[in-house]
């Protein structure tokens, strides 16, 4: 089952680091993405630019196009990672592996499954599937 771990941080905190705080947090979190691409679970990650760049399209019909996130939240989503787990409890883990070396982030999980137009649902569950041609 693919999870998706969404990082959640206050951007005001993340911006003030240094670059060498920046660059030592960044480090630390290569080497879990090393150790999940090398178990072969690791999929997309990001890290989001900032949230001035950011613009959210809400409403009926066509919509209308906001500046601005607009989170309900003091923290914004900054980054997310895609993983593949066989369990929930496997995904947490993941996360508690990151937060780890980012304590003051917080991650939310949600299951995922990938949107692959003329694809069968049952074959859109995992990064393997994704990566046998299934696209």
């Amino acid at each position: 089952m693919l999870y998706a771990i969404l990082a959640y941080h206050v951007e005001n905190v993340v911006v003030s680091w240094t670059a060498e705080q920046d660059t030592a947090v960044m480090a630390d979190l290569h080497e879990i993405h090393d150790k999940l691409t090398g178990d072969g679970t690791m999929g997309p990650a990001a890290r989001l630019g900032g949230t001035k760049g950011a613009f959210t399209l809400r409403g009926p019909g066509a919509g209308v196009v906001i500046d601005g996130p607009f989170a309900e939240t003091k923290e914004q989503l900054l980054g997310f990672y895609v993983v593949e787990c066989a369990t929930r409890e496997d995904a947490i883990a993941v996360a508690r592996n990151l937060r780890r070396v980012n304590p003051t982030a917080v991650y939310e999980i949600r299951p995922v499954q990938l949107f692959l137009p003329g694809a069968p649902k049952e074959a859109t569950h995992s990064l393997a599937d994704h990566v046998r041609g299934i696209s």
